[in-house]
């Protein structure tokens, strides 16, 4: 594993650790998109299918459960906690998230490596993943008030994507791999999805001002 790899994991891992630390120390979920967290909880369940079918290593399979039992918990949290629950917008996350469901299990009943079980859920997880983001940056754009821990979320999320195209590239470079045209083109799509947050982010830090994204 390469120093990219890494950090994209523990970038990745990170983000949700303060997410999770938003909600159980504050008690709120305000600013966070329910949408987002539960199509991360599909990818994450439908991607690691695999998990006790084929063993690659104990990092391999404690990353697997951990974002698997995160991304789930999160949205209980969202949905059942007495407390947190009634922190959530509803009336600011109003993506129709059901769409990219749809239309990401279409293309992935299209374009895969195998037409197995196992290959179309890894392929229609990639393609959800890539935009699974969107309900949360309209949510951004439509609340008033963001928390600095919301906004840091984000950004984690978008670095974490970032590096693993660095990631790419250099095992390209050094080790020879082939392109892997599914999670390459998707990884694109994903970073190019966070271009304008990362704009307004760093403008926002340099200025020491409040992240507002235009509507």
């Amino acid at each position: 594993m390469n120093l990219f790899r890494l950090a994209g994991d523990m970038t990745h891992l990170l983000s949700v650790v303060v997410l999770l630390l938003k909600i159980r120390k504050m008690k709120s979920c305000a600013g966070i998109s329910l949408k987002t967290q539960e199509l991360y909880a599909i990818v994450f369940l439908t991607r690691y299918l695999d998990l006790f079918v084929i063993y690659r290593s104990f990092y391999n399979t404690i990353m697997k459960l951990v974002f698997i039992g995160t991304s789930v918990g999160i949205v209980w949290y969202m949905r059942y906690h007495k407390v947190v629950k009634q922190t959530y917008s509803k009336s600011e996350d109003t993506f129709r998230h059901y769409v990219l469901v749809l239309l990401c299990f279409a293309l992935a009943l299209l374009v895969h490596r195998s037409f197995n079980v196992i290959e179309v859920s890894w392929a229609f997880s990639i393609y959800l993943e890539a935009v699974a983001i969107l309900p949360q940056l309209l949510v951004l754009q439509r609340s008033k008030n963001i928390d600095n821990l919301t906004v840091n979320y984000v950004f984690l999320l978008g670095a974490y994507r970032t590096l693993y195209i660095f990631n790419w590239v250099y095992r390209f470079f050094t080790e020879g791999v082939q392109v892997r045209w599914i999670p390459w083109i998707s990884g694109l799509v994903q970073t190019a999805l966070y271009a304008d947050f990362f704009y307004y982010y760093i403008k926002s830090w340099k200025n020491r001002e409040q992240l507002k994204l235009p509507a």
